[in-house]
Order: C-alpha cells, then structure tokens, then sequence
C-alpha cells in the first residue's frame, strides 16, 4: 500500500483521480489488480484514498498512454522512469499532421488555451460551412484530435482545455449528424457503436457515426462503457447487423484480444464485429468467419460499409439461387 503522504488527511478519491487524468475507475481498479499501481490507502469507510505522488504518476502514465505505449509496458514504471520516457521519442508516439497538410493548427489550440469556447464551435462551424460534415470530421476534427493529444503530452495544454475540445466538436457536430440522418434514407447494415468498459473515450465514436449515416448507414449509439452481456443483448434487441467498437491506446493488446473474443462469442454468428481506434492499429483482421475486422483509420468504414454491402449481395443471391 502506498505511503498515504496525502493532501490534509483526506487523499483523493477515484472520482478526483478519474476527472483529473481521464482514467475511468474500472481501469484503475484493473490496474490495482493487474500491475500492483496503483495501490491507494483506504480511509475508515474503505474507499480508496489516492496520494499527491499517485496522482503525478497517473498523469504521466496517461501522458504516455496518449503518446502509444501500452499499459503493460508503463502502468508500474516509478516517477523516474516515467519522466525519462516522457521526454524521449517513442516509436509508437502519435504523429502530428505534415505541417503544410495542417497549417491552422497552432490558431485552434490557441483558442482552447484562452478557453474560447465560442470561437472554437465557430471555427468547427467554418469548417462544415467549407469542408462539408465529412470533411470536418477527417479533415479537422481528427487531425485536431492528435494535435491536441501532443500539446497535452508536452503541457502546452492541460485537462480543461482537451475538455473544452471534446465538448465544442460535440456541440457542432451532433446537430449535424441529425442533420444528415434526416437528409437521407437509412439503409443496412444497422450499426451498434459502443465501448467496452474501461473504454472511456466517447470522440471517436461520434466522428465515427457521422460517416456511417454519411454512408446511408443506420446507427444505433450506446455511448461508453458497455458491459459485454448488455453490448450482445442491445445487438439482438436491435436487429444489428454490425457491432463497432472503439479502442484507445489505453488498452493492452491482451485486453483488446480478450474482450474481442468473448463479444464475437456472445454475439449471433450473422453480427458482423468492427474494432475501430488506435487500439487496433496494426492488427490483422481474424480470418475466422465473422470473427472481426479491424478499422483504425476513419477512412476504413466507407471501405468496411462496401464489403459488408457486397458480401451481403452475394448471401441474398446465393439463397435466391437455392430457393
């Protein structure tokens, strides 16, 4: 257990810890079990109490988390050891956009270390305006995602402004999505998007979703978080034909391959399974029938949309051939 050197004699609670680095509960408490850090002290009633030196080093393991390392290799590295690769390059650390590919770069993160909320949603406005929902999301929005995970990484931003980014690209783009739902008729495969629990990330869902209805997809959100018995029953209740999920780098490849495993094994054999983000970069798709398909790339869905329509094509003439 650690040294409790808290803060007054109180600590900080999960909920302090989870709202200060963006690490949800359940993959502390994973970690706790898993990689022996952290290991907070208990206060009378029995509830975890975190210390200012845990707090640090969560700070850092998200950093680095952020930057492409895997929990396994970082969770349980000491203060040291986490500053040293903090500062270094890393083969797995994200790129920034060509600099020519992403000139307006340095304007949008000076709007969120002023804390201008209202320019940053008029400037994601201008963009839609210009550029078109498509566009936005992998033009802007996900360009703009890894500019800020890197300014988070070095300090040029802190937790409040990365908030106020995922609060304004919500803001904008989900009266768009209704909007593009509306201008178009829906068409198969039904997607469930969701997250596994410790999954906390909800931005790459949504952008996500707005290129499958751009794609005449119908979609069927869950937000975060699911457990995997509710993610395999809201499939059935649904009628999905797909279930997409999104994974971070937080996640090792171990707990990816994992949850992968036991959803498709829940799952009805005709459910198709997409495994999208970061998380999956790298990967090859399961070669067993309707096991899953990785898609790290946004540009991936129109291409995953396509095959999943033309093996669709091929089933339905195939049974019209047999009846």
């Amino acid at each position: 257990m650690t040294d409790p050197s808290l803060p007054g004699s109180h600590g900080h609670s999960i909920a302090d810890v989870e709202r200060d680095t963006g690490l949800a509960k359940d993959t502390l408490r994973v970690w706790e079990r898993r990689y022996g850090f952290p290991s907070p002290a208990r206060d009378p009633q029995g509830e975890r109490r975190y210390s200012d030196d845990d707090l640090a080093r969560l700070r850092h393991v998200r950093r680095l988390l952020d930057a492409g390392h895997r929990p396994g290799r970082v969770v349980a590295l000491p203060l040291a050891q986490l500053l040293a690769l903090d500062t270094q390059p890393s083969a797995g650390r994200m790129q920034a956009p060509a600099e020519n590919g992403w000139p307006e770069g340095a304007d949008w993160l000076a709007l969120m270390q002023r804390m201008d909320a209202a320019g940053l949603r008029d400037a994601l406005q201008r963009s839609l305006a210009e550029r078109g929902l498509a566009r936005t999301v992998t033009d802007t929005v996900a360009p703009l995602s890894v500019q800020v995970g890197l300014a988070w990484l070095d300090g040029r931003l802190a937790v409040p402004e990365e908030h106020l980014f995922s609060e304004a690209v919500q803001q904008v783009l989900r009266p768009a999505l209704a909007q593009a739902m509306a201008a178009r008729p829906s068409q198969p495969p039904r997607v469930l998007l969701t997250t596994v629990p410790g999954e906390p990330h909800s931005l790459g869902l949504l952008m996500a979703e707005c290129l499958l209805v751009l794609e005449g997809c119908e979609t069927v959100p869950l937000g975060v978080q699911t457990p995997l018995v509710d993610i395999s029953r809201a499939a059935v209740a649904a009628r999905a034909d797909v279930v997409a999920l999104g994974f971070s780098a937080m996640q090792s490849a171990r707990e990816v391959q994992t949850q992968l495993a036991r959803l498709r094994e829940a799952l009805p054999p005709e459910v198709a399974l997409w495994a999208g983000g970061r998380g999956v970069a790298g990967r090859r798709p399961r070669l067993a029938p309707r096991a899953h398909w990785p898609l790290p790339r946004l540009q991936d869905i129109a291409v995953a949309v396509a095959r999943w329509r033309a093996e669709a094509a091929q089933r339905a003439s195939a049974a019209a051939r047999t009846a």
